[in-house]
């Protein structure tokens, strides 16, 4: 457990900065809003695909983390398969707390 990541995560969610759900993710990256995307470890393959090939048309990093149900406690809300992150500053600072992992801008 990255609970550092997911106190991180809930700061953002406290300061306004998280989309979740699927479509509102993904028309977050459209409008260039997401500056962070993170999608649940155990999301279906399709959801991965889309959020993935939608974050990579628009250069919006992608990060494969935490189950749905850890990713939802986190915020404060019931499980949440994808985040987006609409702040740059929260997304470094999420993207650091799991600077120990070996690849942090693609789906591994």
């Amino acid at each position: 457990m990255n609970n550092k990541f997911y106190n991180n995560l809930g700061m953002a969610m406290r300061a306004g900065k998280i989309v979740t759900g699927e479509e509102s993710v993904i028309d977050s990256v459209r409008k260039g809003e997401a500056k962070l995307v993170i999608v649940a470890e155990d999301a279906a393959v399709n959801t991965c695909k889309k959020v993935s090939d939608k974050c990579t048309t628009f250069g919006v990093p992608v990060i494969q983390f935490g189950s749905r149900e850890r990713l939802g406690a986190s915020i404060g809300k019931e499980s949440r398969v994808t985040i987006a992150v609409a702040d740059a500053g929260f997304a470094r600072m999420l993207k650091k707390s799991l600077e120990n992992r070996t690849e942090v801008d693609g789906i591994e």
